[in-house]
């Protein structure tokens, strides 16, 4: 027993002094309850509305204070016309826009019924539908509270419109969030993957001594990986129209040039991961779960980012595929053009720059 007392002991402490093995069993663990705990939820708070008031009277200015004091609804701007609508979706400013018709309270008073537009951004179905659900409710709710008391019964009838998918396809919203997860996942997790086999094979010092740079030779290695990734897009793409009958109302051009920039940020990142590792076993793993759990919950297409903590929301500002998920969405959905996604492209081009910069600089041209 002694003896076997011992090799217990020693087998904790090689646990303890592990710190990879210490973030597997105790980090790994407490971030994932974190991240299921705060993010996997379908509930939405201070989503942008903007209102179109064209009436101006007391019933409309009441069901606008009620928008307002709702945690559900945050309002993000004061339109003036019918022409703002539009712009105000390809803007990305609001994610509903309420129309109140001229004469509201005086139809009301004087027909008993009366009818408001709801427009919704359907682009991500299950959120425009939850967003005018909301709307709904707080519209019954002012009208039992402050209709009930009047002698004949009045009702305000709201009329939804789904801009972009009025179908409410599922498509629209995960072939975006897919295209987003397989780019980041399977660019990061090959690249890793490959130079580490040539650490474990014992090639990757004949490679670095040959005549050849050796940074040429990691982007030798990288180039494959690209194309393949290139040709996967556009299986996923093709599939996407022709058998989910996705729409595609944008540039081809600009959407594999965005592409493009995902995945050579999703290369640089698995090259970081490979020079931290020597094993094919732990670079799968840390791309996977690296890769795979951010892209899913903090991306955006699964679970809405507004109505999760801030600092997870801070998190999801430096996920590239989140980036991409936003071009990919205007691009396919929207239709729209560089001009309108230029924020996102910027901010997707300057991680991949860093990536790759840090990539390039960590890679160590002598092995130890």
């Amino acid at each position: 027993m002694r003896q076997f007392f011992t090799f217990v002991s020693k087998e904790f402490r090689h646990v303890f002094r592990d710190r990879k093995t210490m973030l597997m069993l105790f980090g790994l663990p407490i971030a994932q309850i974190l991240l299921f705990g705060f993010a996997l939820t379908n509930e939405i708070k201070d989503s942008k509305i903007a209102i179109l008031d064209l009436a101006k009277d007391p019933a409309s200015r009441a069901i606008i204070e009620k928008i307002a004091s709702s945690d559900q609804f945050e309002i993000a701007s004061s339109l003036q016309s019918q022409a703002g609508i539009e712009e105000t979706f390809k803007k990305g400013s609001s994610n509903l826009v309420l129309v109140f018709p001229v004469n509201f309270n005086e139809d009301l008073l004087g027909q008993n019924s009366v009818q408001i537009q709801v427009i919704a951004d359907a682009s991500d179905p299950n959120e425009a539908n939850t967003l005018t659900n909301y709307i709904n409710f707080i519209v019954a709710s002012y009208q039992r509270e402050e209709l009930v008391t009047e002698a004949i019964p009045l009702q305000i009838i709201t009329e939804i419109r789904m801009l972009y998918n009025p179908e409410l396809k599922g498509a629209t919203n995960f072939v975006p969030g897919v295209m987003a997860l397989v780019l980041m996942l399977v660019c990061t997790l090959m690249t890793s993957v490959s130079i580490v086999r040539e650490k474990e094979n014992g090639t990757m010092e004949i490679l670095l001594v040959s005549p050849m740079n050796p940074f040429l030779v990691i982007v030798s290695k990288a180039i494959p990986y690209f194309i393949l990734s290139l040709v996967n897009l556009t299986v996923i793409l093709l599939l996407s129209i022709f058998l989910l009958d996705m729409p595609f109302n944008g540039s081809y051009f600009l959407f594999y040039f965005e592409s493009s920039l995902l995945i050579i940020a999703a290369l640089s990142l698995g090259l970081l991961i490979s020079t931290s590792t020597n094993s094919q076993q732990a670079a799968m793993l840390i791309s996977l779960m690296g890769m795979l759990v951010p892209t899913m919950l903090l991306t955006g297409f699964m679970f809405p980012l507004e109505n999760m903590p801030v600092p997870l929301q801070l998190i999801s500002d430096i996920i590239p595929s989140r980036w991409y998920y936003i071009i990919a969405k205007s691009i396919m959905i929207k239709g729209l053009g560089f001009a309108a996604i230029w924020k996102e492209t910027l901010i997707l081009f300057s991680m991949t720059v860093f990536f790759l910069t840090i990539s390039f600089k960590k890679f160590n041209i002598r092995l130890q």
